[in-house]
C-alpha cells in the first residue's frame, strides 16, 4: 500500500519581488513561501515528509493550457528593463512581473507536475507543493491575480495525458474565485472544477458574472464546473462543512475522480486580510494541512449549530442549478432563491473588493491552533486467540481484572455469557479505556455478539468516558431505547427494515429497499444525514458497529470507516461479529488510514429511499442546523 506525503519546496521560488509601487500588489511577497517552511521544520512536519526535487516545466507542458504567444510574450521578460516590465504588466489585471519571474514560473509548474508523477508513480500517497507565483487566477493569454502559469490546470492536463486519468477533482478553496481553471475546463466532462469563493453578488474581486452559481459550465462539460459563491463576508466553519456535506461531497463521490488537485488558498482563514498574506495565519495553516496529508487525529470543530442564511441560500442555488446533471441531487425540490437576503455591497473607496488592499496588522497575536497529539499506538484489537493480528496493529495483551469481569457480568451483560464471550467484552471496554487516555487512537473486536457487545461499550462508556458518544449500526438489530434516554449518546441506525418510530432520545433510524447493499442510497445517507448529524454533536467517542447479514460491499464499508475518522480525533471502536472474518483485514487497513477502495461511478439510488430521508431529513432539521439544505419554506 502506497504511503507517505510528498513536500516540495525551493528557495529559488521566493527570488522575485514588486519593483515598483503598486498598493493591489504589493502584498505579495517572498516571505509568504519562507515563512511556510520555516513553520514546517519548526514544527517538525518537514522531517516526517518526502522530501521531493522540483524541477523547471518544459515548454510542451506550459503550452497543455497557455497559448503559445502569451508563452513567447512572458519569455521575454528577463530581458525587460523596469519600464519595459511596467509596460508589459499593464495589459493584465492585478500582477506584476519581474526579470527572475518566468524562472519562478517554471518552477512553480515543474513542482506541480513533480508532485503529479510522485503521487501517480506510487511514490506516495498525497503531497503538497509549496509554490510561487501562484497559477489559479492565470488564464490561456493572460497573467492575472499574481499568477502567470495555471499551475494546478497544468497538472490535470498532464494526469490525462501521461497517466492516462479519465477523471479529476480539482477543489479550489481560496477566498476568490479561480475563474482560469473555470475557463481551461468549463467544457470538458474530464475535469470536475469545484470553488468556494467570496462574490458579494459580483461585487467583490475578480468581480466576473461568470463566478456566480448558475455557471455551471458548458456543452459536453455542463454540470462539471460547480461554483459557490459567497454574498456575504465572514463565513464559519458550519457554512463551510454545511457545502461539503450537501454539495461537494455527494457530486464529488458520484463523480468518482482518480486524482484530487486542490488550490490551497489559504485567504479563508481567521486572520487573513483576504488573500492568503497575514503570514502568521498562513504558516499555520500550511502546518495544519501537512498535519492532515500525514494522517494526524483531526481537532476537534466545536460549537457548530448551521449555515447561515445566506449560506443557505448559495447552498440551495447551488443544488437546484446542478440538479439537472447529478443523480445525488434528483430528490433536490427547491428552486433557486428568488431574492438574496444579502444586498449588493458597494466597494469602499479603497476598492477592498481586489485582493490585498484590505490589510491586517502583522504583529496581532493570532490564536496558536490546537494540539493534535499522536497516540503511540494507531490501532489495537481484540481477537480470539485462531485469528491472526493485521499487519501494524497490536493486540490487546491484557487479561482483564477479576472485578472488571465481575462488574461486566453484574452490570453490563445481559442474558447468558460464557467466560471467553465476557472476556471479550472486558476486551472491548479496555479499548476505550485506552483511547480516552490516549493510549491508542482506535479499536478493533471480532464478537460472539456483536449487538451485546455495542451495548456494553455504549453503556461503559456512558457512565465513564463521555457525555457524547456517536453509536453507527448498520445492520437490522433493534436498539433499545435506554441507549439514548439521557441524551449521551446519538444513535444513527441504517438498515433494510422500515424506519423504526423517532419516538424517544437521539436515536435517527434510516431504512433501505435493497439494506447496505445499495452503495448509492448507502453514502447519500452517509453523506448528507450521517456526517452533518455528528460533526454538530461532535462526539468524545465513535462506536461502529457492522451487525450480521447486511451484505455490505468492502469498499463501502471501508469509506465509512474512513469518513468517521475525522471526528472525535480518530477515537473509534469497530466491532465486528464471528462470521465476518473476511472484513477484519479490510476494517484496520481503513482504522490505520489506509486510502478506501474506489466505489467507481455512483448510480442513482432508489427514489423512494432519498423522498423517504429528505423527509426525516426535513423533520430534523429542527433540531440540527446542518442538515439544513434551504432556507426557510425550501425543500431539498
Amino acid at each position: 500500500m502506497t504511503s507517505g506525503t510528498a513536500l516540495i519546496f525551493d528557495e529559488e521560488m521566493t527570488r522575485y519581488k514588486l519593483l515598483w509601487v503598486d498598493p493591489a500588489c504589493k502584498i505579495e511577497v517572498p516571505e509568504r513561501l519562507t515563512v511556510c517552511c520555516t513553520a514546517l521544520q519548526e514544527e517538525g512536519l518537514a522531517q516526517r515528509c518526502v522530501s521531493v526535487p522540483v524541477r523547471q516545466a518544459t515548454d510542451s507542458e506550459i503550452l497543455l493550457v497557455h497559448s503559445e504567444e502569451y508563452l513567447e510574450g512572458v519569455k521575454k521578460t528577463p530581458y525587460m528593463n523596469l519600464e519595459e516590465l511596467q509596460t508589459f504588466t499593464q495589459q493584465y489585471g492585478d500582477v506584476y512581473f519581474h526579470p527572475n519571474i518566468y524562472h519562478c514560473a517554471k518552477m512553480a509548474v515543474g513542482s506541480t507536475l513533480q508532485l503529479v508523477d510522485s503521487v501517480m508513480g506510487g511514490k506516495v500517497r498525497n503531497g503538497m507543493a509549496l509554490v510561487r507565483p501562484p497559477g489559479h487566477h492565470s488564464q490561456r493569454s493572460a497573467a492575472n491575480g499574481f499568477c502567470v502559469f495555471n499551475n494546478v490546470a497544468i497538472a490535470a492536463q498532464y494526469a490525462k495525458k501521461h497517466y492516462g486519468v479519465k477523471r479529476v477533482l480539482i477543489v479550489d478553496w481560496d477566498v476568490h474565485h479561480g475563474q482560469g481553471v473555470q475557463f481551461a475546463f468549463e467544457d470538458d466532462p474530464s475535469v470536475l472544477y469545484f470553488s468556494w469563493h467570496r462574490y458579494e453578488h459580483q461585487e467583490f474581486w475578480p468581480n466576473l458574472r461568470e463566478s456566480d452559481y448558475d455557471n455551471v459550465g458548458k456543452e459536453k462539460g455542463a454540470g462539471f464546473n460547480i461554483n459557490v459563491p459567497w454574498n456575504k463576508v465572514g463565513m464559519e466553519n458550519s457554512d463551510y462543512l454545511s457545502v461539503f456535506f450537501h454539495v461537494l461531497l455527494p457530486i464529488a463521490y458520484e463523480f468518482s475522480p482518480d486524482l484530487v488537485l486542490v488550490c490551497a488558498g489559504f485567504d479563508s482563514a481567521i486572520g487573513d486580510p483576504e488573500g492568503g498574506y497575514n503570514l502568521t495565519s498562513l504558516a499555520q495553516s500550511v502546518c495544519q494541512t501537512v498535519q492532515t496529508l500525514l494522517g494526524d487525529p483531526t481537532p476537534p470543530t466545536s460549537e457548530l449549530n448551521g449555515p447561515c442564511e445566506s449560506a443557505l441560500e448559495s447552498i440551495q442555488c447551488v443544488r437546484s442549478a446542478h440538479k439537472p446533471f447529478w443523480a445525488c441531487l434528483q430528490h433536490t425540490a427547491a428552486p433557486p432563491v428568488p431574492e438574496y437576503s444579502t444586498k449588493r455591497c458597494k466597494l469602499t473607496e479603497e476598492g477592498e473588493s481586489k485582493p490585498g488592499e484590505k490589510e491586517v496588522a502583522e504583529d496581532v497575536m493570532w490564536m496558536k491552533p490546537p494540539d493534535r497529539p499522536a497516540p503511540l499506538v494507531h490501532t489495537e484489537v481484540v481477537f480470539p486467540s485462531d485469528l491472526d493480528v493485521p499487519d501494524r496493529c497490536v493486540s490487546l495483551s491484557q487479561a482483564p481484572a477479576p472485578e472488571m469481569l465481575q462488574r461486566v457480568r453484574e452490570n453490563l451483560v445481559r442474558g447468558p455469557e460464557n467466560e471467553e464471550s465476557l472476556t471479550t467484552l472486558c476486551g472491548v471496554i479496555a479499548l476505550l479505556e485506552k483511547m480516552k487516555k490516549q493510549e491508542i487512537r482506535n479499536g478493533l473486536a471480532l464478537v460472539t455478539d456483536v449487538t451485546a457487545a455495542m451495548l456494553c461499550a455504549v453503556e461503559h462508556a456512558q457512565m465513564f468516558l463521555t457525555n457524547r458518544l456517536l453509536l453507527v449500526f448498520l445492520g437490522d438489530a433493534e436498539i433499545p431505547a435506554h441507549v439514548t434516554k439521557d441524551g449521551k449518546s446519538l444513535v444513527v441506525k441504517i438498515s433494510s427494515q422500515e424506519p423504526e418510530e423517532q419516538t424517544f432520545g437521539n436515536l435517527v433510524s434510516v431504512g433501505l429497499k435493497k439494506g447496505c447493499s445499495d452503495t448509492a442510497g448507502l453514502m447519500q445517507i452517509v453523506l448528507g444525514l450521517l456526517l452533518p448529524l455528528a460533526y454538530e454533536y461532535d462526539p468524545g467517542l465513535v462506536v461502529l458497529a457492522r451487525g450480521p447479514g447486511t451484505e455490505l460491499g468492502e469498499a463501502a464499508w471501508q469509506q465509512v470507516i474512513g469518513l468517521l475518522q475525522g471526528l472525535a480525533q480518530g477515537h473509534t471502536l469497530a466491532l465486528l461479529q464471528e462470521g465476518q472474518r473476511e472484513a477484519v483485514g479490510a476494517t484496520a487497513a481503513s482504522l490505520l488510514g489506509d486510502p478506501a477502495p474506489s466505489l467507481g461511478p455512483l448510480g442513482a439510488p432508489c427514489l423512494e429511499d432519498m423522498e423517504a430521508m429528505e423527509r426525516l431529513r426535513q423533520r430534523l432539521q429542527t433540531h440540527w442546523g446542518l442538515l439544513k439544505t434551504s432556507v426557510a419554506g425550501g425543500s431539498g
